[in-house]
């Protein structure tokens, strides 16, 4: 939710923001903070853990902040956002660094997969890795691509 307002100005009024999250309490919030910034282009979606509910072909990009370790069906979820994404659609991931011996206890019993993991549960899914960034202390920032879809006959 923090970013969702730096988004929906940064889109300006032609541009649309989804706001998507399992906790209703969250996405409640986030539309009472739209309303207090005086932004009319954002869009709170309640969703489950298998599905954004976001429609079909409708976003450039989907960002996520220390929530990918969150899923409990992360195939499920990554086609769902493979559909909701435009071709050439973007993923940026940012999450927490889970390092034996390096990162804190609550990170090694709460994140479920490490870098390495998450990257290839999203290239299974179809996307291409584009890059990583390595702006912050305790988390990767990875971009990833949709897959253009390949070609029949080929």
């Amino acid at each position: 939710g923090y970013y969702t307002m730096l988004f929906a100005r940064a889109v300006g009024r032609h541009g649309q923001v989804y706001a998507v999250d399992v906790a209703e309490g969250f996405v409640e919030d986030v539309a009472r903070r739209a309303v207090e910034y005086h932004v009319d282009n954002v869009e709170a979606i309640v969703n489950d853990q298998k599905d954004t509910r976001l429609p079909e072909d409708s976003v450039d990009l989907v960002f996520m902040c220390d929530t990918y370790h969150h899923f409990e069906y992360p195939r499920s979820m990554l086609a769902s956002i493979a559909r909701a994404l435009k071709e050439d659609g973007e993923l940026v991931l940012i999450d927490f660094r889970r390092l034996q011996g390096v990162s804190s206890p609550w990170v090694m019993s709460h994140v479920r997969a490490n870098q390495e993991e998450v990257t290839k549960e999203v290239e299974d899914a179809g996307f291409e890795a584009v890059e990583e960034l390595d702006l912050l202390r305790e988390n990767y920032i990875l971009r990833f691509r949709k897959a253009p879809p390949a070609n029949e006959g080929e």
